[in-house]
C-alpha cells in the first residue's frame, strides 16, 4: 500500500520548498498518493468521509505543510477536526482507523534552525511546536515518526542543488517510516 501525503498550502504555485517536495513525490505515484487540501477543497468544505475512506486506503499518513505562525495553516486545522472524528478516529466506538498507522510530518520553516531552540530568538524548537500534531496521533493510537523539516525558506533562496538535496532526503525520509 502507498503513503498518503496530505499537502495543505495555499499558494502552492508560489512555493519553493513545498512545491518541490511535491514535484519529487508525483514522480513515483506507485509509491505515494499526493493529495492537495487547497485544491480539492478551495471552498474549504470538506468531505470527510472521503477523506477517511483515502486515508484507509493507504498504509501511511504525511502531513506536509509551511509552519505558519508556528502551527499549521487553517484549512489543515479544519481539515483534522473535521476528519478525525469520533468513532473513527478515536472513541469507543469503532475509532481505531489509525490505530498502528504510520504517521510523520513534513514543513518547511520559514525562520533558521537555531532560531528554533532555547537559546534562540524563539525559545522553542520546532520539536516542541509541533508536538500538538504528535499528541493528537498519539490520541487517535497512531505510530507517530517524527517529522522532516527544512529550516529558513524565508530568508534563504536555495540553489537548485539544495532543493534536489531536500527532496531526495524527504523521499527518504517517507522511505523509512
Amino acid at each position: 500500500m502507498k503513503t498518503l501525503v496530505i499537502v495543505t498550502h495555499p499558494s502552492i504555485e508560489t512555493s519553493v520548498i513545498n512545491k518541490r517536495w511535491v514535484e519529487e513525490l508525483k514522480k513515483y505515484p506507485e509509491k505515494y498518493t499526493v493529495h492537495e487540501l487547497h485544491k480539492v477543497y478551495p471552498d474549504g468544505n470538506i468531505d470527510a468521509e472521503k477523506e477517511q475512506q483515502f486515508i484507509e486506503s493507504h498504509r501511511n499518513l504525511i502531513l506536509q505543510f509551511p509552519v505558519y505562525w508556528f502551527n499549521s495553516p487553517p484549512l489543515l486545522k479544519k481539515w483534522l477536526d473535521d476528519v478525525f472524528a469520533y468513532g473513527w478516529a478515536y472513541g469507543s466506538r469503532g475509532g481505531d482507523k489509525l490505530k498502528n498507522r504510520k504517521a510523520a510530518l513534513a514543513v518547511s520553516a520559514g525562520i533558521k534552525k537555531e532560531e528554533y531552540s532555547e537559546e534562540g530568538r524563539y525559545r522553542y524548537t520546532l520539536e516542541h511546536l509541533l508536538s500538538p500534531f504528535e499528541t493528537t496521533f498519539q490520541y487517535c493510537n497512531a505510530d507517530y515518526r517524527s517529522f522532516f523539516a527544512y529550516y529558513g525558506a524565508e530568508n534563504d533562496e536555495p540553489s537548485a542543488s539544495k532543493l534536489d538535496k531536500s527532496a531526495q532526503d524527504y523521499l527518504d525520509f517517507v522511505d523509512n517510516l
